[in-house]
C-alpha cells in the first residue's frame, strides 16, 4: 500500500519524544513522572531504613527490579502499541514448566527442553497476536481467555505428569549448569554479587529503547497505538506489528521461565498469578497510557525500579509486608496523576 497522507485531526507521532529546548523536551518525556516518583521513594527509604544505603542492599533491589522489569518492558512496548496482555503472570510459569517437564520425561539435555519451550512460548505470545487481528475481539478478552488456559494447563498437565502440584529435579541433568549460567548465574561488581537477570533487563532496556526511537518499527507502534485506522490507511503494517509486540512479550516470558526454573530448579505449577498486574502496575507508573501510543520503555524500568525499592525497603525498614500494596497503590495512583499533569502542560506549550 502506498503512503498516504494521515486523515485530518490525526497525529501518529502523538507518543513520540516532545522537540524543542531542552526543559521542554524534559517536560514531554513519558518517564518523567516515574523518574521523580524513584528519587522520592529513594529518599524516603534511605531516612528510614538504614541497611537501605548499603551496596550489598542495593543489588538485592536491582534484583527484585529485575524480576519484574524483564517483563514490564516488553509489556510497555505492548501498551504503547494499544494493547495489553492478561497472561504474561502464568505465561512465564508454562515456560519454566514445559522446559522442565521436557527435559525430565525426555531424559534430554536440558537445553533441548529450552529450545522447545522458546518456541512453545513464541506460539503462545503469536496465538494471542493473530486471534487479535484476525477476530477483533478487545485484548482483555482474548488474553483472559489465554490466562485461563494456561493456568489450567499448567496445574493440570503437572499434576498428571508429576503426581504433584512442583515439577521434579533436573539439577542432575547434562546441560543443567550452562544453562544455570545463563538464566540464573552471579556476576561479582567489586564486592557486590549481582544476578544476571540484571544484564538481561539492562539488555531488554536498550533494545526496546533502540526500536522505539531509532527504527521504523518504533513508528509503527505508536502509530497503531495512537491512530490504528489513520496508520493503517497510510501503510503501517498493524496487524503485523502487533503480532510482533505478543511475541516480544512471549520471548521475555521465556526469559523469565527459564530464570525461575534454573534459580530454584523445580517449579510450582500455581506460580505467577497475578504477576500480571505488576507489570501493567510498572508500565503505567513509567507513563504508558491505558489508551496507547504514549509511554517508553525506559519509564518502564524506572517503574519497575520503584516497585523493588518499595519491595525491599520496606524490609530494610522492617515494616509489615502489607504496607507493600498500599505504598505500590500511593506510587500509582501519584505517578498517573503526574504523567497527566506533565503530558497536559507539554499539549499546551506546544
Amino acid at each position: 500500500m502506498s503512503a498516504q497522507a494521515p486523515p485530518a485531526g490525526e497525529d501518529l507521532t502523538a507518543g513520540r519524544p516532545v522537540r524543542g529546548s531542552l526543559p521542554r523536551r524534559l517536560a514531554g518525556r513519558p518517564e518523567l513522572g516515574a523518574v521523580v516518583g524513584a528519587v522520592a521513594v529513594f529518599v524516603f527509604f534511605s531516612v528510614v531504613a538504614d541497611a537501605f544505603l548499603q551496596w550489598s542492599s542495593f543489588s538485592t533491589v536491582l534484583y527484585a527490579s529485575s524480576t519484574i522489569g524483564i517483563m514490564a518492558v516488553p509489556v510497555a512496548l505492548l501498551m504503547i502499541g494499544g494493547e495489553f496482555d492478561l497472561s504474561t503472570g502464568v505465561l512465564v510459569t508454562s515456560s519454566a514448566l514445559i522446559s522442565s517437564m521436557f527435559s525430565y520425561q525426555m531424559t534430554a539435555n536440558v537445553w533441548v527442553g529450552v529450545g522447545v519451550s522458546l518456541l512453545a512460548t513464541l506460539a503462545i505470545g503469536f496465538f494471542n497476536g493473530y486471534l487479535l487481528v484476525r477476530t477483533n475481539l478487545p485484548s482483555f478478552i482474548i488474553t483472559l481467555g489465554t490466562f485461563l488456559i494456561l493456568q489450567g494447563c499448567n496445574l493440570g498437565f503437572t499434576k498428571l505428569i508429576s503426581d504433584t502440584v512442583s515439577t521434579k529435579s533436573i539439577s542432575d541433568m547434562e546441560g543443567f549448569p550452562s544453562a544455570r549460567k545463563v538464566f540464573a548465574s552471579h556476576l561479582t561488581v567489586g564486592d557486590v554479587e549481582v544476578q544476571i537477570t540484571v544484564v538481561w533487563w539492562f539488555a531488554l532496556i536498550a533494545l526496546a529503547t533502540w526500536i522505539l526511537l531509532r527504527t521504523r518499527a518504533g513508528n509503527w507502534i505508536f502509530a497503531v497505538g495512537g491512530a490504528k485506522e489513520a496508520a493503517r490507511a497510510v501503510g503501517v503494517p498493524v496487524e503485523r506489528t502487533k503480532i510482533g509486540l505478543y511475541m516480544g512479550v512471549a520471548l521475555a516470558a521465556w526469559i523469565s521461565g527459564q530464570h525461575l526454573l534454573f534459580n530454584y530448579d523445580v517449579v510450582q505449577s500455581g506460580e505467577g498469578v497475578g504477576n500480571e498486574l505488576l507489570y501493567i502496575i510498572a508500565a503505567v507508573i513509567g507513563g504508558c497510557l491505558l489508551t496507547g501510543g504514549y509511554g517508553s520503555a525506559v519509564g518502564a524500568a524506572v517503574g519497575a525500579f520503584i516497585f523493588g525499592m518499595t519491595n525491599k525497603g520496606i524490609v530494610y525498614a522492617q515494616w509489615g509486608a502489607d504496607w507493600f500494596k498500599f505504598f505500590l497503590g500511593a506510587m500509582l495512583l501519584l505517578a498517573t496523576l503526574l504523567n497527566w499533569w506533565v503530558r497536559k502542560r507539554a499539549e499546551e506549550s506546544k
